[in-house]
């Protein structure tokens, strides 16, 4: 979003290519939705503007998306800092300037060192870093990259997370990729507040 100014193509409420959904047009579980994105006091730091408003357009998805995102965020039993950390190796493999502003600021305080977020902003070496979140992040940058991970990193991983977890945390991403994908379709454009600062290549 140069200079503040949205691309023609995007609308000035949703920041993005499609507009908000009509409330009214929704069902009881659509409002129930739409009305807790636009509750400021939500834990959302998007509201209406991000991925859970886009998914609105297609109730179902919206419905088994937030459900998905819900469990793996709050139920799966991954300390704040790995769970942001994941989420950002996957933001920064898809590019999504959008996601890496939203969860950048989550990542820090959920007590994520910056020196680390730094690492795979920029994607630097992960020599020095802790041993479990240079697995986390070196995991990431093979699956997305090669699209397979080694023998010894998936043993490392399933030895961290066990086999329930090592699927979670793949799935993790993996909707976070899923979304990068949607957010870059729609042209979703961080709005005024979030800190774009992602050097896409």
């Amino acid at each position: 979003m140069a200079g503040g100014e949205l691309p023609s193509d995007v609308d000035a409420a949703s920041f993005c290519r499609l507009p908000l959904p009509d409330r009214d047009q929704l069902d009881d579980r659509g409002k129930a939705a739409y009305d807790a994105l636009a509750d400021p006091n939500s834990k959302s730091r998007v509201g209406l503007q991000g991925p859970g408003t886009i998914q609105l357009h297609s109730p179902r998805v919206s419905e088994h998306s937030s459900g998905l995102n819900k469990y793996l965020r709050g139920e799966a039993g991954f300390d704040g800092a790995i769970l942001e950390l994941s989420i950002l190796v996957a933001a920064r493999e898809m590019d999504s300037r959008f996601e890496w502003a939203a969860h950048e600021p989550a990542a820090l305080e959920e007590g994520l060192d910056a020196k680390i977020i730094d690492v795979v902003r920029n994607k630097k070496s992960t020599a020095g870093l802790p041993e479990t979140e240079s697995l986390i992040i070196e995991f990431g940058r093979q699956l997305f990259r090669e699209k397979k991970v080694s023998p010894d990193k998936f043993a490392a991983a399933l030895a961290l997370f066990g086999e329930k977890g090592i699927v979670e945390f793949v799935v993790l991403m993996g909707q976070y990729a899923a979304t990068a994908l949607l957010l870059a379709a729609v042209d979703m454009q961080p709005k005024p507040g979030l800190q774009d600062n992602l050097p896409v290549d």
